[in-house]
């Protein structure tokens, strides 16, 4: 038995795991953002109503644990960045704790029991509010032991021009510090600030995607020079990879029809022939950060026993 956690700035998913298929949530908490006191006394408040002593603890987070450093990068929990998270928790909670980035949680968890089944090489894309990734290869993540990997949302290769016909696309200004990300220009807010380029007309990404599967001309003029944009990034990771499967999660994902136009987009620059989807819905639907954590753990467990 492990326990596992899915932290993220505003609230403590956590939940007791027996097996993969066997995991057993209890009530959020609140995150108590600015105290690592209180952070670990939350945590230590679940592991004490799971009812037992777990093998090891499991928590994903939406940050990067930097691999040279081992110190957590968690800009919305202040009371844990900078911190060598794992150690510290650790010893405050006496036991063995493994901390993994939310993107590699969704990763691990599709490539285990989701989209990914039987594919050796599964690259696990987030497009939601911002654009992310996590990569197995023979059921095990590339991040280990921490790190950047997967992280495709980030670095000035947003294309310039794109549509047809061809549009100038000014570089979009990231929260990473760079210009031209596809984060800053793929995600839900870019789809936004990009709308709003395009047309002077501020609308929600909802509300871009539907008006664009109602036929709206601008909306489609943005989805189409969208598509454009993050195809190429996307194919170039596949065939660096060589992924057969992107499972994708996040908030953009809940539009089939963009990612069918993303995979037909995709599968047209990469090497590699595929006569099946590629770009494909995620199936861990419902907490898929606090699944990955839990297989994760389970798996650290299983090993070390």
């Amino acid at each position: 038995m492990i326990v596992c956690f899915d932290i993220g700035g505003t609230a403590i998913k956590g939940a007791v795991a027996y097996a993969p298929d066997d995991i057993r949530a209890f009530p959020r908490r609140p995150t108590p953002g600015d105290d690592f006191d209180a952070f670990v006394e939350t945590l230590r408040a679940v592991i004490a109503e799971s009812g037992g002593t777990p093998a090891c603890v499991s928590i994903s987070i939406a940050g990067v644990i930097d691999p040279d450093t081992h110190r957590a990068i968690v800009a919305n929990i202040p009371c844990i960045h900078g911190r060598t998270l794992s150690a510290d928790l650790a010893q405050a909670l006496d036991l063995p704790v493994i901390v993994a980035n939310d993107a590699d949680c969704f990763a691990i968890a599709e490539a285990s029991i989701g989209a990914g089944q039987g594919h050796r090489v599964v690259f696990g894309a987030i497009m939601g509010s911002g654009v992310g990734g996590g990569l197995v290869i023979d059921g095990r993540l590339i991040n280990s032991d921490g790190g950047f990997a997967g992280e495709w949302g980030h670095g000035p290769v947003a294309a310039t021009t794109a549509g047809h016909p061809p549009v100038a696309i000014p570089p979009i200004p990231c929260g990473c510090g760079l210009k031209g990300c596809i984060d800053a220009t793929c995600s839900a807010r870019g789809m936004e600030k990009l709308h709003s380029f395009l047309h002077g007309e501020t609308l929600t990404s909802e509300e871009i995607i539907s008006a664009w599967q109602d036929g709206d001309p601008m909306a489609a003029r943005t989805i189409e020079i969208l598509v454009d944009i993050i195809a190429s990034p996307l194919a170039l990771v596949i065939n660096v990879t060589g992924a057969t499967i992107v499972p994708v999660g996040g908030g953009l994902s809940n539009s089939p029809e963009l990612l069918e136009a993303i995979d037909v987009a995709v599968k047209a620059r990469i090497l590699r022939r595929f006569d099946r989807p590629l770009v494909v819905p995620a199936t861990c639907r419902v907490e898929p950060g606090l699944i990955g954590a839990a297989l994760l753990g389970l798996r650290v467990s299983g090993e070390t026993s």
